[in-house]
């Protein structure tokens, strides 16, 4: 038997519904009200909503829209997921660039193989947060050094224009 869907009658946003809204909604075939489910999946695929989702279709899978209820999850996290990855990578190339070594140095420094390092810059996959942070402490070592050598050489050389590099 399946139940009727009530829409609340303030209609608040389906990220505020209760689960046994989100499980009657997802049993009345309602294609308007699945695709406002699937929106706040895609827009927090590990939000309430989501974890509302995957309760529903543990316990009791409504018939039909299960499946592509299933992979509307695992491509909306996989999703998430690379996004993640390639936004960590930024930040290991950035720090990486802000310390002023090469690649192998920085692997070395940091305690990882170059062919970590490696999967890490091309998004493959994330550094531990440990290891992040002593990207972070050995960048700013570095530059640091170099802001201080740069300032202090700045200051022994006046400018000499007529000097040959």
């Amino acid at each position: 038997m399946t139940r009727q869907y009530e829409r609340p009658t303030d209609d608040p946003p389906v990220e505020f519904w209760p689960t046994s809204s989100i499980r009657a909604a997802l049993e009345t075939g309602d294609i308007a009200i699945w695709q406002r489910i699937v929106v706040a999946v895609k827009r927090d695929p590990y939000g309430r909503t989501a974890r509302q989702v995957e309760e529903v279709l543990q316990i009791a899978a409504p018939h039909g829209v299960s499946r592509a209820l299933n992979a509307v999850l695992e491509r909306a996290r996989n999703h998430l997921e690379a996004n993640e990855r390639v936004e960590a990578a930024r930040h290991v190339r950035l720090l990486l660039e802000r310390s002023g070594l090469t690649e192998p140095e920085f692997a070395s420094r940091i305690g990882v193989s170059r062919d970590d390092l490696s999967a890490y810059l091309s998004a493959a996959i994330s550094p531990p947060a440990s290891l992040m942070i002593r990207m972070r402490r050995l960048s700013d070592r570095f530059a640091k050094m170099r802001a201080q050598r740069t300032r202090g050489h700045a200051r022994e050389e006046p400018a000499d224009e007529y000097r040959c590099e």
